[in-house]
């Protein structure tokens, strides 16, 4: 079967409304910011870590120096968590960047990893990670966020754009 010149593709153009999928994910987001502390090992003026939960915000947190960082999570009750996702954005710097999730039930008890990823950024080209993992948590007491910017080197610095939990 051959398209002839005359045939149109049927559209619809919906603006920047969201979809309802959209809509469905932000009904199912923890508020994180009425359940939980957040800790972290820095942050740059302009760039503070309670950005990285506002979905959407244009700066995200950023770390105030180079390095390995750290951002936990510490429940004001267990929570039970079936999905993370998480973002981060890096347009100018090439690097590798590895970050991991790990969890436990509360101070004392050791943390178990969930999931370990590597990322090459480059300008220009690979510019944003975007990772969203379907997750089976019960009685999270503390979920941390480490993030190795640039693997080893230490050059540059760890930044996060977003982060949500479901």
């Amino acid at each position: 079967m051959t398209k002839r010149d005359n045939e149109v593709m049927r559209k619809r153009v919906l603006g920047p409304a969201p979809l309802p999928s959209d809509r469905q994910d932000s009904r199912e987001w923890l508020r994180l910011e009425e359940i939980a502390e957040v800790e972290v090992t820095s942050e740059a003026d302009g760039y503070p870590i309670e950005s990285a939960f506002t979905f959407g915000a244009e700066r995200g947190w950023r770390a105030a120096s180079p390095g390995k960082q750290r951002v936990r999570l510490v429940f004001d009750q267990p929570q039970s968590i079936k999905r993370i996702r998480l973002q981060f954005n890096e347009p100018k710097v090439a690097r590798t960047q590895e970050f991991s999730v790990q969890w436990s039930g509360g101070a004392g008890d050791p943390l178990r990893e969930v999931v370990r990823q590597q990322w090459n950024f480059s300008p220009h080209g690979s510019e944003i990670e975007s990772e969203d993992y379907q997750v089976d948590l019960k009685a999270v007491g503390i979920l941390e966020l480490s993030i190795d910017p640039d693997l080893g080197a230490g050059e540059a610095v760890a930044t996060l754009a977003d982060w949500r939990l479901a």
